[in-house]
């Protein structure tokens, strides 16, 4: 599956937009690893847990957009984004959202 943040794919045409698909992750924190990370903080530290928690969640978001976008029958999502959002104390939410499209075949060169 094709996933890109443009509104067009490179000598590609499009042939019928199906609509938009999304996928999200809502993760939380661990109190354990919160005092690691606090401490961490304090020494002005890369946050490796954190960093690692929203990579997962980014990739589990993307994974959820195209797996929407698969049982649609899209070849390919355009318009990628992310969004962000808090849902609870020490919880959010990462999602990936975008345009699902079929695309005309390639002609073989």
């Amino acid at each position: 599956m094709l996933v890109a943040t443009t509104e067009l794919v490179a000598g590609r045409e499009i042939a019928e937009v199906l609509g938009m698909v999304k996928g999200s992750s809502i993760r939380s924190r661990n109190f354990f690893q919160d005092v690691s990370e606090w401490l961490r903080n304090l020494a002005g530290a890369e946050l490796n847990h954190y960093t690692k928690m929203m990579a997962e969640a980014r990739e589990q978001a993307l994974d959820r957009m195209t797996e929407d976008a698969r049982r649609i029958g899209a070849d390919a999502v355009i318009g990628v984004r992310f969004a962000t959002s808090g849902v609870a104390a020490g919880a959010a939410e990462l999602m990936a959202y975008g345009t699902a499209v079929r695309l005309v075949a390639a002609v073989p060169a």
